[in-house]
């Protein structure tokens, strides 16, 4: 049972927070009706996104055994049998479409079945197109705002859906950077696509990236029906920038965003304070 939920990689659950951007943004987040909806939407985004983490693994499990953190994963090091996870998969994917059509509705579901559908497609042909593999992790982001604003009837500004792509793609780039470094020679053996970037490479694009995730969210605050005063949560965001960079830099930390968050406490404090400048400034109407 331990390894059967480790497969499903509760920990990576943290990027379905997404779901609840739309909500928060819009200062509905206190509506209870409309926050029962968006939490069942993350609970059951988690679950697909646990289908595709099986997949993966499944796929994978033979690239994985070379990789020196990934070959201790359920699948690789033996603790947990191909049959048994394929059967978790699809006993996920029926509770998905179930309580879905009991919950929700087809357009919230649809979003589901076209997040698992690239992402098949991305396990078996997309994840080896360099570029695409990080954009289509990117459009997978795009699709967890989409099924939080589709669920509460709420609308996204355009602003937060180029910060949501942006973002993505600077986690995304770090993280190709970071297993990189990682792997050195054994990168190829791994992960195929390696090959296909250098480190130099991914520090030009994220030249462009970096600068583009800090505009799009200033312009967001810039424009924000809630108040004008979001501007002052911008060095929030240009501090998490910069010590996600450092950390890179120093402990090479991008091949697993989310230690970011529980190992590294000021990236831990800033996000706290972050989400309380929000908090206080949308819902206190400063």
């Amino acid at each position: 049972m331990a390894a059967a939920v480790e497969l499903m990689r509760p920990k990576q659950w943290i990027k379905n927070f997404f779901v609840f951007a739309a909500i928060i943004f819009s200062g509905n987040f206190l509506k209870l009706n409309l926050l029962k909806i968006n939490v069942i939407t993350f609970v059951l985004f988690c679950f697909t996104s646990s289908i595709i983490y099986i997949l993966n693994d499944i796929v994978d499990i033979e690239k994985d055994k070379c990789h020196p953190s990934k070959r201790k994963r359920p699948l690789p090091s033996g603790r947990i049998s191909k049959r048994t996870a394929v059967v978790l998969d699809i006993v996920l994917f029926i509770l998905v479409v179930f309580f879905s059509c009991i919950f929700l509705n087809v357009k919230i579901l649809s979003i589901y079945l076209i997040y698992i559908a690239v992402n098949i497609w991305y396990s078996f042909m997309l994840k080896n197109l360099v570029i695409i593999d990080v954009m289509t992790i990117a459009f997978g982001f795009v699709l967890r705002v989409a099924s939080g604003s589709l669920a509460t009837g709420v609308q996204v500004s355009p602003w937060l859906i180029l910060c949501t792509v942006l973002l993505s793609l600077f986690l995304g780039l770090n993280k190709r950077k970071s297993e990189i470094i990682a792997l050195k020679d054994k990168s190829t053996s791994s992960r195929r696509i390696l090959e296909k970037y250098s480190v130099r490479n991914i520090d030009k694009m994220l030249t462009i990236v970096n600068p583009s995730t800090l505009m799009a969210y200033c312009l967001y605050t810039f424009s924000s029906t809630q108040s004008r005063t979001m501007m002052l949560t911008i060095p929030f965001v240009l501090y998490g920038i910069f010590r996600y960079e450092y950390l890179m830099d120093r402990e090479n930390i991008g091949e697993k965003p989310e230690d970011v968050f529980g190992r590294d406490v000021p990236f831990l404090i800033n996000i706290l304070l972050w989400i309380i400048a929000v908090i206080i400034i949308i819902y206190l109407k400063l």
